[in-house]
């Protein structure tokens, strides 16, 4: 398994990590998910990626892969209320006892990375919920500080002194941050973590998508048929359904400065194809630049600037 350093932090994370949205927000099982994430870790995989806002998602990790906890990275997500979790957002009262109450959940002293959950910019410059994340690092319940989110805030973010991870969208679909919030990451030395980086495959016909995914990912499938992409154009002859997760996972893995792809999936068989995906072949430049140059005709085309997805 390739690894890559996290920026300015020296941790090696694996290209391919673990999203635990599905499993919670789908409400997996706690068999289901121990297969699928010890799977992953027995192939390489480090990084494990959740939040406080996915139901049961930080204890359905503990109860998976609690036992092997010095074989991965752990980064969970704060700010937002949740069960058993209540007071003002982004306070640093919800902040602190939100990465308590993941301490506890996820059965751990300590966070490897406790990220933002998607503030708004004037939520960074008030600095309570960051000092909030300062506060638990010097207490050494959390070892690296940082954002998830999207534009501008995530701009700003990536120029904050502590923040030393950004978890950002990055796909096929969704490449305004990759011209926007990259070029900063790269130059401050800032970790990137990729979300959504097959587009929760917006190839698939809506219908097919279980749960709050239907809705999730309306707007990437608008984008993807506005792209006009097809295997075809890219000399592809093969299963639309294994093809673009290949093409999605490796156009993302591609883009300069991005350290960890982060897959959400709730079927044993989906993991191993994306193991597959990360043993193959890097896609061509061609390839990617044909993708980049898809979607800037697209946007251009809109009525409005095809933004980062939140």
């Amino acid at each position: 398994m390739e690894k890559r350093t996290l920026g300015r932090t020296g941790l090696k994370v694996s290209v391919l990590g673990f999203g635990a949205a599905p499993v919670g927000y789908l409400g997996e099982d706690a068999k289901r998910t121990a297969e699928i994430l010890n799977l992953l870790l027995d192939e390489g995989v480090n990084l494990i990626d959740t939040a406080a806002c996915y139901p049961n998602s930080e204890d359905l990790i503990r109860k998976a892969i609690g036992h092997r906890r010095d074989e991965y990275i752990l980064v969970s997500k704060c700010g937002h209320r949740a069960e058993g979790l209540t007071g003002t957002e982004w306070s640093q009262e919800l902040i602190s006892r939100s990465i308590d109450r993941s301490l506890k959940l996820l059965g751990t002293d300590r966070l490897d990375a406790m990220l933002l959950h998607s503030c708004e910019t004037s939520v960074l410059k008030k600095g309570d919920a960051l000092g909030a994340l300062v506060k638990a690092q010097e207490e050494g319940k959390i070892l690296h500080l940082g954002y998830s989110g999207d534009n501008e805030a995530a701009v700003y973010a990536a120029g904050l002194p502590q923040i030393e991870i950004i978890e950002t969208s990055v796909n096929v679909c969704d490449q305004n941050n990759i011209d926007l919030v990259l070029p900063i990451t790269r130059k401050n030395r800032v970790g990137v973590l990729a979300k959504r980086p097959i587009a929760n495959a917006a190839w698939k016909a809506v219908s097919e998508q279980r749960g709050i995914y239907q809705d999730y990912v309306t707007s990437y499938s608008r984008r993807f048929k506005a792209m006009r992409l097809r295997l075809a154009d890219f000399g592809i002859d093969g299963d639309p359904a294994t093809e673009w997760p290949r093409i999605a996972l490796q156009f993302t893995l591609s883009v300069p400065g991005v350290h960890c792809a982060i897959v959400g999936t709730t079927n044993p068989v989906n993991a191993r194809l994306n193991l597959d995906v990360i043993g193959s072949p890097h896609l061509a430049p061609e390839i990617v630049g044909r993708i980049r140059s898809r979607f800037t005709d697209a946007e251009a085309r809109s009525a409005s600037r095809w933004l980062g997805l939140t």
